[in-house]
């Protein structure tokens, strides 16, 4: 259900390629065939998935087996039995709202990426979002000079030391070593 239009795209191709190899199986060897079968199947159960078919049938076999399965003294048998003001789940919604933040801020990174590139070797005035990179790299102990790999190692052993949840942690520490791995890479 979150990826309808993927789902949907693959199963347009699965159906062309079981057309053609139809085709060719007729014409060409009817080993093909067996192919074009296996492809057909695959674009059946997506039809099936997307249809929303597949999901009723698997509650409703869920309900008709707890319903079975209560006994007659009143006890229920398997669980509690179907529950009848019970929907089922709705998450599309909620992925695609979720994607859509995603696209948005990925965006907003872009932007920013570009911009900066625009702005060319020109230095900007110290952002108040975060540390420059020359304070970044200080606090995690290392060399303006230290590739990425160097950059997330440090980051990790600072962690370790400052973290709120260890005995000698720091939590306003923490956040500045955090600050710095942010600024330090593209995260």
């Amino acid at each position: 259900m979150q990826y309808d239009r993927l789902t949907k795209g693959v199963a347009v191709v699965f159906g062309v390629l079981t057309a053609v190899l139809t085709v060719v199986g007729f014409l060409a060897s009817p080993a093909v065939l067996f192919l074009a079968a296996m492809f057909g199947a695959s674009t059946y159960l997506m039809y099936y998935h997307l249809s929303g078919k597949m999901a009723a049938s698997v509650y409703e076999r869920v309900e008709r087996r707890a319903a079975s399965e209560t006994r007659g003294d009143g006890r229920g048998g398997f669980g509690a039995g179907p529950r009848e003001e019970w929907t089922p789940p709705r998450d599309g919604d909620r992925a695609r709202r979720t994607a859509e933040r995603v696209r948005q801020e990925r965006q907003r990174r872009q932007r920013a990426r570009r911009a900066q590139g625009a702005r060319g070797r020109r230095r900007t005035v110290q952002q108040s979002s975060g540390p420059t990179p020359a304070e970044a790299y200080d606090r995690l102990g290392l060399d303006p000079s230290a590739d990425e790999s160097a950059v997330k190692q440090a980051y990790r052993e600072r962690v370790k030391e400052t973290h709120p949840d260890t005995s000698d942690g720091n939590e306003r520490e923490f956040k500045r070593v955090k600050a710095a791995y942010e600024t330090l890479t593209d995260d």
